[in-house]
């Protein structure tokens, strides 16, 4: 049996702060158990990818209560911003990071620079990079031009669900994320206002704790909108709470500004549920094709409120498109890869650095 000591930030099982990538960190623990690996996992606290020099104390902690070559998968929210901590470690550790999201991809203004350099000696420094979609290995091979380093694509699996019951008119409305400025619920906001004049309801799924201002503001533009009685933001929901409700969904809304796979869109087509999302990032790749090269949802431009808008009003008023959507959506549930997929993938990395 083979070891590897996964570390991750501290509450990736908190069900008040549902992620992609605290869910992709679970499945793939349990998977590498199943797979015969001896998992030991060590969350680290702090306010990852921003510790506190507390949090810097606790991963050296961490890091030094693991044996010489042993391999160490670290969720890159901690390895891409701790270089001064990673990089001496990397001589005597097999470093293998899982990045979700590159953290100099999000960075902007006068640190933007500077994140990005500490990420780059970071991933130098593995023994193994592993990304979540093939967009995010070409974003870091032509940002960073890592060429010389292992990096691997990852995608994440999902479990394939009950088909979703639908409506008729097609009015059932769900968007499933965070409520961020990343994705991009004041642009979904504005959007829903210039379809007012049909009938539909939206419930926003997501924990509201991370960016209380911004949540504030967005009952604000509901408000002003029109909307504020058919958009509900009930907070996150998952296990049952959750499949119930893309059970009664109609459609996946999603108007991220940045997304490096989007797996809440496969958890959607898991369930028959089309998607209407943004081109950002991996979303193309996760969204995918049916067989006859139709894709089972509608991609628009991100930060473009009426474009997003007359797709969903095409998505309300035509009849056609809708069954067209939803049996392309079928035919691609039908295609999607499961966790244990993932974890076989994963499973072939991790041998390839192990001693």
């Amino acid at each position: 049996m083979t070891a590897v000591h996964v570390v991750v930030p501290d509450g990736i099982d908190d069900p008040a702060l549902p992620s992609g990538g605290n869910a992709y960190d679970r499945k793939i623990c349990r998977g590498l158990a199943d797979l015969g690996w001896s998992v030991d996992v060590r969350p680290v606290p702090g306010s990852w990818p921003r510790p506190e020099p507390w949090a810097l104390t606790a991963l050296s902690g961490v890091l030094a209560e693991i044996p010489d070559g042993a391999v160490v998968l670290l969720d890159g929210l901690i390895a891409s911003a701790v270089p001064e901590v990673l990089v001496p470690e990397a001589t005597r550790l097999r470093l293998v990071v899982l990045v979700h999201m590159p953290l100099g991809s999000a960075a902007t203004g006068v640190d933007a620079g500077r994140v990005a350099a500490r990420e780059l000696a970071v991933l130098s420094a593995a023994a193994a990079v592993v990304t979540t979609s093939e967009w995010t290995r070409c974003w870091l091979a032509d940002t960073y031009g890592l060429r010389d380093v292992a990096v691997h694509v990852v995608e994440p699996g999902v479990e394939v669900a009950d088909p979703a019951s639908g409506t008729t008119s097609g009015g059932e409305l769900l968007c499933v994320a965070a409520v961020t400025p990343q994705k991009g619920h004041d642009v979904l906001l504005q959007a829903l206002t210039t379809v007012a004049d049909l009938e539909w309801r939206c419930s926003c799924v997501g924990t509201l704790a991370r960016e209380p201002g911004f949540v504030a503001g967005l009952g604000h533009q509901a408000r002003a909108g029109g909307i504020a009685d058919r958009v509900s933001f009930p907070g996150p929901r998952c296990g049952a709470d959750l499949e119930d409700t893309y059970a009664t969904g109609d459609l996946l809304l999603l108007a991220s500004r940045a997304e490096t796979y989007g797996m809440v869109v496969t958890e959607a087509l898991a369930r028959g549920l089309p998607v209407l999302a943004t081109a950002v990032g991996g979303v193309p790749e996760a969204l995918g094709r049916a067989e006859d090269g139709t894709r089972p949802g509608l991609l628009v431009p991100p930060e473009d409120p009426p474009a997003f808008g007359a797709a969903l009003r095409s998505w309300l008023t035509d009849d056609d498109l809708r069954r067209r959507l939803r049996s392309a959506a079928a035919e691609r549930r039908a295609t999607l890869s499961g966790w244990s997929d993932t974890s076989e993938r994963l499973s072939r990395v991790l041998e390839g650095v192990a001693p």
